[in-house]
């Protein structure tokens, strides 16, 4: 299938590694050209690298921290000044730290907040002019199963991305007549240095070894695997291309059939 994306312009938040960077290389792999964001510099060139010798779509990268309160300014910036314009932005941000409902302190609350739904929002609104001008807009939003089914011990992750929802919801009906599409993208136990840190979380938090936390875990998966990013990737792109232009408001879960929900 022919995503027809070719020579769009994406910004991807968070795409020095993990599943950022899996739907950077996605999307440059169909023709896309891409800015990277992280807060290492480094790893970012080297990504650009490996995306621009692959010879479809280009690369470039800017440093960015989602709890720089410049970051929004700088990011449209960046879009202008390395992409020409914007088509395509996918909304991702790192995870909080793991807890529980009673480890989330007011500052904790607010310091995440600002990383992980505020800037998420402004920025959308900050770009959405130009998506709005010229007809067409993607915004793509990774965020986590546990707004379907809240996961345990991520009690921050699960109050901050289940904001989200709602807006996604609520955007996606607004802007449907520009020709701009609103989805959100949620990863269920994707192999990612992520899930690597849960695990190792989780192994500490019970007095487990990770191995036994990652066979359980193993054991609730219909597909009997975690994830690969490149598949997350793919359903990502597809999110963002011609074909599902008619694809707006909804939540694509990508866990292997673990979430119980209808």
């Amino acid at each position: 299938m022919d995503l027809g994306i070719t020579g769009k312009r994406a910004l991807v938040l968070a795409s020095s590694r993990g599943l950022g960077l899996g739907i950077a290389k996605a999307l440059a792999a169909e023709g896309a050209n891409v800015l990277l964001v992280g807060r290492s510099g480094d790893r970012l060139a080297e990504n650009c690298k490996e995306i621009n010798a692959a010879g479809k779509g280009k690369a470039d990268w800017v440093w960015g921290d989602l709890a720089d309160e410049n970051f929004v300014q700088n990011m449209v910036n960046a879009v202008k000044e390395k992409l020409g314009g914007i088509d395509i932005l996918v909304n991702n941000t790192g995870g909080p730290t793991p807890g529980t409902t009673e480890d989330m302190s007011a500052e904790k609350l607010d310091t995440f907040f600002q990383s992980m739904v505020m800037r998420v929002i402004t920025l959308t609104n900050a770009l959405l002019p130009q998506m709005k001008e010229q007809g067409f807009g993607r915004i793509l939003t990774v965020a986590s199963s546990g707004v379907f089914e809240p996961i345990a011990n991520l009690a921050l992750s699960n109050t901050l991305r289940g904001a989200l929802v709602g807006w996604n919801k609520t955007l996606a009906s607004e802007v449907a007549g520009f020709g701009i599409t609103c989805n959100m993208l949620l990863p269920g136990r994707i192999h990612t240095d992520r899930i690597d840190e849960l695990d190792g979380a989780a192994a500490k938090r019970t007095g487990k070894s990770v191995e036994e936390i990652r066979t359980a875990s193993l054991k609730t998966i219909p597909v009997g695997r975690l994830g690969k990013v490149e598949e997350f990737a793919a359903a990502g792109a597809f999110l963002c291309s011609i074909p599902a232009s008619y694809v707006t408001g909804v939540m694509l879960r990508v866990d292997g059939g673990t979430s119980k929900s209808i």
